[in-house]
């Protein structure tokens, strides 16, 4: 069994911070579930442009809100507590946070992630060996 909490994360090397965004790599690769789970923040204002082409992602809104727009479709959806998403077709997209608040997210990724992973310039994640 794994027990983890949030506090035991913040400040080690699976609390991961970047300029728009801080994940806090609850679950990753090495656990061997074949998934990862993140608890992120996308800082007040935050605009980021991604493309998840190695992975799959649902995340969950649990806190503050924004919009996702689906770059090939150019469809924006509100983001708000309670709000699910899921990047089923490795979907191009900007996520932004309002400003004046994060946006807080459960994110889960398959496979899973390596726990250190940052987006590359296309703005995806790497695929772990």
């Amino acid at each position: 069994m794994i027990v983890k909490h949030l506090e035991d994360i913040l400040g080690t090397a699976a609390d991961v911070d970047t300029e728009g965004w801080t994940s806090r790599r609850l679950i990753y690769k090495d656990a061997g579930m074949g998934y990862s789970v993140n608890d992120t923040l996308i800082k007040p204002g935050a605009e980021l442009t991604m493309e998840y082409k190695n992975h799959l992602e649902t995340v969950y809104c649990i806190e503050g809100a924004g919009e996702i727009t689906d770059l090939a479709t150019g469809q924006t959806h509100a983001i708000r507590p309670g709000t699910i998403y899921a990047l089923n077709h490795h979907d191009r997209h900007i996520l932004r946070a309002n400003q004046g608040t994060h946006m807080r997210m459960v994110g889960v990724f398959n496979p899973p992630l390596t726990g250190r992973e940052v987006h590359d310039e296309t703005g995806a994640y790497a695929l772990a060996d």
